[in-house]
């Protein structure tokens, strides 16, 4: 009987697709530390709390991959190779490779309309003017995917959005900055076992 149990339970855990969480950035080292990459950040995060270091990934999917399983669910946290403006075809390759579906999917990223220091979960809405959740939607033609947000704010004056979000946090931001990342990274913990409690969770004020 033990046994079948245990079948049971491990038949189960392999028809569970994976949760593939992606943390959209613009790649190179010139774009480590700007707003636009925090949403790769978190995965970095994750990826030193779990000790599952990112590797390549298979060659139909351009992106350093990371799996982990927490719970009874995989993880398979996933860094694009490509720019911003071309992450949709880095997620749907992700997503047929680990046969998971649109509701398998949770994308985090910057969020210039968010105050600074702030987090929102969400499924579905719009795409914000983010270059990167544009293309995600557009290739995979759906919005109903969950989306972490990350608020950078707005820019200052009339400084152009696009020229902001490629700007690295100041000092005084780059503190604050860390503790929003692992906060959000605690948000992407709870979302796999409980998605409404990460909702409210993430709603919580961080930085005033």
């Amino acid at each position: 009987m033990l046994r079948q149990r245990r079948a049971a339970t491990s038949s189960r855990r392999s028809q569970t697709p994976p949760l593939v969480v992606v943390g959209l950035r613009n790649p190179g080292r010139k774009y480590e530390g700007t707003r636009h990459n925090v949403g790769a950040e978190v995965l970095d995060v994750l990826s030193e709390r779990w000790n599952t270091p990112f590797k390549g990934g298979p060659a139909r999917v351009s992106a350093e991959i990371a799996v982990h399983r927490f719970g009874d669910r995989r993880i398979v946290m996933v860094k694009p190779f490509t720019f911003m403006n071309e992450s949709g075809r880095v997620v749907v390759s992700a997503l047929r490779y680990y046969k998971s579906d649109v509701d398998d999917l949770l994308v985090i990223h910057d969020d210039i309309d968010l105050p600074f220091g702030r987090l929102r979960l969400h499924a579905g809405r719009g795409t914000g003017g983010h270059n990167g959740i544009k293309s995600v939607v557009a290739t995979m033609s759906s919005k109903e995917f969950w989306r972490l947000k990350v608020g950078v704010g707005r820019p200052p004056g009339r400084m152009d959005p696009a020229d902001f979000v490629l700007h690295r946090f100041d000092k005084a931001e780059r503190g604050e900055t860390d503790l929003v990342v692992r906060d959000a990274a605690d948000v992407v913990e709870r979302f796999v076992t409980d998605p409404d409690s990460a909702v409210e969770m993430a709603s919580v004020r961080r930085v005033e």
